[in-house]
């Protein structure tokens, strides 16, 4: 069993990163750009409290990504 989780490539990015770089890096691995995540973020959490929360459990939780040497 040596293929991966998915969730193990996801990580945190410093291109286009607002605060933590969650939705940036959400925007990377998946086919929706950022800003559809940021404003994800927002509804959910000005409709139903969850967006904050959910935001700060992948900001500590999704690792930066490597710093590449250049």
């Amino acid at each position: 069993m040596t293929d991966k989780n998915w969730l193990q490539n996801l990580t945190k990015s410093g291109k286009d990163s607002w605060i933590g770089g969650v939705c940036s890096g959400l925007g990377e691995y998946t086919s929706i750009p950022s800003w559809t995540w940021r404003i994800l973020f927002s509804l959910l959490f000005i409709f139903y409290g969850t967006g904050l929360l959910i935001y700060i459990l992948l900001w500590i939780f999704v690792p930066p990504q490597p710093k590449s040497k250049d």
